[in-house]
C-alpha cells in the first residue's frame, strides 16, 4: 500500500492533533501540511514498520520538534477558548503526551514509539501533565468502591495529583448522604457496591440536582458500553494502571465534560 493511502484515514485526526498543538486551526494545519511535503520529499522519514497512524504521528510530531520555539512555554493568548486557555499552560512535552493519551486515545507504548522515547517516559510526562492541569483545577473528588485496597488506591493517585479526596463512600446511601455535605468537582464510581446497591443509580440521583463529571470504574465495562445512549463519557476498567487513572482524571477535569447515565436499574457490574 502507498504511503498516501496507508496514511489518509488518519488525517482528520492528525489535523485535531495538530490544532491542539498549534492553538489555532490555521498554524496546525500548516503544520500538517509540512509533514506530508516532507513525506513526498522524503518517504524513507515514514517509518512502514510500524502501525500508518502510528508512523504519521511520529514524522509529524519530529517535525514540529525540530522547530525550536515549539518545545518552549508559551503564554496563553487572550482570545482563545478556556480549554485551549488551560492546554498552553501545560510545558510543551507533557502536553504532547497529554494529548497523544489521553485525547488521540493512543497507549503508552503508541506515544513512546511517536515521542521516541519509551513508556515510562511517556508516563513521567503524563503525570507531568496531569500535575499542571490539577494546579488550574484542583477540585474535591468523591469516591464511590466498596473495596478499601482499591479505594485507598484511588484516594492516593488522586491526592497525588493535587486534588482532595472529600468522602469515601462504600455504599449508595453513603454516596447521597456525602454530597449533602459536599458538593464534589469530580466523582469515581465504582457500579456493584459492597451492599448490593448501585454506584451507578447513586450517580444518577446526583446528576439530577447538579452536574459533575464522573470516571466510571468497573470489571465489567461491556455491561456499560452497550451502544445504547448516553454512554459514560470516562470508562477505566478494572484491573488498571494508575497512570491510566491519572490521564482520565485529568482529561476529564480537563474538557470539563459531564458524564450523564438515564437510570438502568438492570445494569450490574
Amino acid at each position: 500500500m502507498s504511503i498516501s493511502k496507508a496514511i489518509a484515514p488518519h488525517l482528520p485526526y492528525l489535523r485535531r492533533f495538530a490544532r491542539a498543538l498549534a492553538g489555532t486551526q490555521a498554524a496546525g494545519d500548516s503544520y500538517v501540511a509540512a509533514t506530508l511535503e516532507v513525506l513526498i520529499e522524503d518517504p524513507s522519514m515514514f517509518d512502514s514498520a510500524l502501525d500508518p497512524r502510528v508512523a504519521l504521528y511520529r514524522t509529524f510530531v519530529g517535525l514540529w520538534n525540530s522547530v525550536d520555539i515549539n518545545l518552549k512555554p508559551e503564554a496563553p493568548a487572550g482570545s482563545i477558548t478556556p480549554v485551549d486557555r488551560k492546554l498552553e499552560s501545560i510545558t510543551p512535552l507533557p502536553r504532547q503526551a497529554f494529548l497523544l493519551f489521553a485525547v488521540e486515545g493512543f497507549s503508552e507504548a503508541e506515544a513512546a514509539q511517536i515521542l521516541d522515547t519509551d513508556p515510562e517516559a511517556v508516563a513521567k510526562l503524563i503525570d507531568v501533565a496531569g500535575r499542571e492541569i490539577a494546579e488550574q483545577v484542583a477540585t474535591e473528588v468523591l469516591i464511590i468502591e466498596d473495596e478499601p485496597m482499591i479505594a485507598m488506591d484511588l484516594e492516593a493517585i488522586v491526592e497525588g495529583l493535587g486534588h482532595r479526596v472529600t468522602a469515601v463512600a462504600r455504599t449508595h446511601s453513603e454516596a447521597v448522604k456525602a454530597v449533602t455535605k459536599t458538593k464534589p468537582g469530580l466523582v469515581l464510581a465504582d457500579i456493584q457496591l459492597a451492599d448490593g446497591s448501585s454506584g451507578l443509580d447513586a450517580v444518577n440521583e446526583m446528576l439530577a440536582s447538579f452536574e459533575v463529571p464522573v470516571i466510571f470504574i468497573t470489571a465489567y465495562p461491556d455491561r456499560l458500553l452497550t451502544g445504547e445512549r448516553p454512554e459514560p463519557a470516562f470508562l477505566i476498567t478494572k484491573p488498571y494502571q494508575p497512570d491510566t487513572v491519572k490521564a482520565i482524571v485529568s482529561q476529564a477535569l480537563f474538557f470539563e465534560r459531564r458524564a450523564r447515565l438515564r437510570d438502568r436499574p438492570s445494569v450490574t457490574a
